[in-house]
């Protein structure tokens, strides 16, 4: 959902609702018209394009509304996170092209959170229950019936603190104790129904060690967090709805506790939900995501095919145009499924602007231009980018012997075919306008050389030398090139909502997501490029070197292809 407003220079702008939210929350002037937001990561993996989606809602409106995003840390689950997750969470987060106000941490509160729920035990308003989960899940009831109470729900408030000091130390077992909250079990909202606060676990945390043996549960200290720190917006996808009023009341308690309550509805941070990144062929549970790294049915977090920001940036994602593609898909208050295709769209008209063309030859045959002399060689100026004249020229090497695309070559042609065939002329880019003579056969039938001559005055930049000819091929020099590996990526799932689909998510993974080809050829100056650096293959897509690519062996990934060809194969 999108407004129209007035802005102070009388310029229209549209906004999405959450920014409507916001200007309400100014024009009020709730918080002294201060904002300030958080990205809220649990460092339990790696981020992927729906963080981004968050990513870009938490720091835009920081940043439209001239307040602060800062980032936290939810690292209250020991036995899920470490420092590896959240080195890349800072990576991600700065490649998109963001920053940061502050650092912090759920762990910089666990004292805090401690002495909170003291004081909620000594109120009653939490206990501790000795319950099994199961047994605990069973009499939570249902959304339509009412739950039972715990039989150790009335149990001394005295009790539960010596028990709950209990369950900070090495002695007490793993699931033999939680903290409970003393709410409703009958509130028809089931998070109401006496919710888990603390629960008992002995893996050394990654920053605080072995300090604490007790930890809370994220809503617990989500919503106080948010409050130690000053957050006016916490800003969320929408199955978080349900937990908003949880999300208030332990703030409420919080606020009692601290004697200001007067202040609530000023202070308060407000909690907005928007709808969550759901992409074609695609999943983005982490549990799944996590599954398909241990059981290594891909190479890791950053394999080109996963959704992980790192996955995209190696397969040759620009930023630019990721934030372009969440901005295009909008906010909503409805969870949709977005094509992987308008992505993937979003990237190719990004890398149209910035990427270096060079030449690259992916399923090689010779060409020979008999009449070119013997020994000689030819440097031919190449654009390197038509869209950026700032970006210059490069130097690519022509000689009498050539690599061209074997799909560019018909011996019996129709109409229609405007590559090379006998008879016909087409130029070669940079340089020379040629005319196919013939080819050569091997004893099976197969194409193993093509012949064709040259017109010496169609040299590229010529004068004269722009006589029109309707096909247009790229070549490498079969004397100057280097051998390279093409990684080229399909869709890793071969249905359209993996998410959806009740079947074993192993049985819906495309066997054919990755095809590798050692028998490509690029010219020298492509073969130097590094990770980072964006290329276009001339007439065939987009690539990037990978992290494994060298001197001595360049590797690239295909990023996306210059047209969508998949959706008509598919249909």
């Amino acid at each position: 959902m999108t407004v129209t407003v007035e802005n102070n220079s009388d310029e229209k702008k549209s906004l999405n609702f959450v920014e409507q939210l916001v200007e309400e929350d100014i024009a009020e002037g709730k918080n002294g018209k201060r904002i300030q937001t958080r990205f809220p990561p649990e460092p339990n993996g790696y981020l992927h394009i729906g963080h981004a989606k968050a990513i870009c809602m938490d720091f835009g409106i920081a940043e439209k509304y001239k307040g602060v995003c800062n980032l936290r840390f939810d690292d209250t689950n020991p036995s899920k996170e470490n420092n590896e997750y959240v080195e890349n969470i800072l990576n991600d987060i700065s490649w998109l092209g963001f920053k940061w106000g502050n650092i912090y941490y759920a762990s910089d509160y666990f004292e805090k959170l401690w002495q909170f729920a003291v004081w909620m035990i000594r109120q009653g308003n939490a206990y501790v229950d000795e319950q099994t989960a199961e047994q605990i899940a069973e009499q939570k009831g249902t959304p339509t019936t009412p739950g039972t109470p715990s039989p150790y729900r009335n149990r001394p408030m005295e009790e539960s603190l010596a028990l709950f000091n209990k369950m900070n130390t090495t002695d007490a077992v793993e699931g033999s104790m939680v903290l409970r909250a003393k709410l409703d079990m009958a509130n028809p909202n089931m998070h109401f129904r006496d919710p888990i606060m603390y629960r008992i676990i002995h893996t050394p945390h990654h920053r605080t060690g072995t300090k604490w043996n007790c930890y809370p549960m994220y809503d617990f200290a989500h919503g106080q967090s948010d409050y130690f720190e000053g957050v006016t917006h916490s800003i969320c996808t929408l199955e978080f709805v349900p937990h908003r009023p949880l999300y208030d009341k332990f703030i409420d308690f919080l606020k009692d506790m601290d004697g200001t309550a007067g202040n609530l509805n000023d202070n308060r941070p407000r909690q907005i939900e928007f709808n969550r990144l759901n992409l074609t062929y695609t999943v983005m549970s982490k549990r799944k995501l996590h599954t398909l790294v241990d059981e290594q049915l891909v190479s890791g977090w950053d394999d080109p095919r996963m959704p992980t920001l790192c996955g995209m940036r190696r397969r040759g994602y620009s930023p630019e145009s990721i934030r372009r593609f969440i901005d295009s898909i909008g906010y909503t208050k409805f969870d949709a499924l977005n094509d992987v295709a308008l992505l993937e769209a979003a990237v190719r008209d990004d890398l149209n602007k910035i990427a270096c063309r060079v030449s690259a030859v992916l399923n090689p045959v010779k060409l020979v231009i008999t009449n070119y002399p013997d020994g000689l060689t030819e440097e031919m100026e190449a654009v390197n980018n038509p869209e950026k004249e700032a970006d210059g020229t490069h130097r690519i090497t022509f000689s009498k012997h050539l690599w061209i695309e074997r799909d560019d070559f018909m011996e019996d042609a129709p109409k229609k075919f405007f590559r090379m065939t006998p008879e016909k002329e087409v130029r070669l880019k940079n340089a020379y306008i040629v005319k196919c003579t013939g080819c050569t056969k091997d004893a099976a039938g197969n194409i193993i050389e093509i012949q064709a001559e040259y017109d010496p005055d169609s040299k590229s930049g010529m004068d004269g030398a722009n006589r029109k000819v309707k096909g247009t091929l790229h070549w490498v020099s079969a004397d100057h090139y280097k051998r390279a590996e093409i990684r080229e990526y399909d869709r890793l799932f071969s249905v359209e909502n993996p998410s959806a689909d009740e079947r074993d998510f192993h049985d819906l993974l495309n066997p054919d997501s990755l095809h590798v080809n050692r028998e490509c050829y690029v010219e020298n100056y492509a073969a130097d490029k590094k990770a980072g650096e964006y290329l276009q293959f001339q007439r065939i897509g987009y690539f990037m070197a990978d992290l494994d690519s060298t001197a001595e062996h360049p590797v690239f990934n295909k990023t996306v292809g210059l047209k969508d060809t998949w959706a008509k194969q598919n249909k």
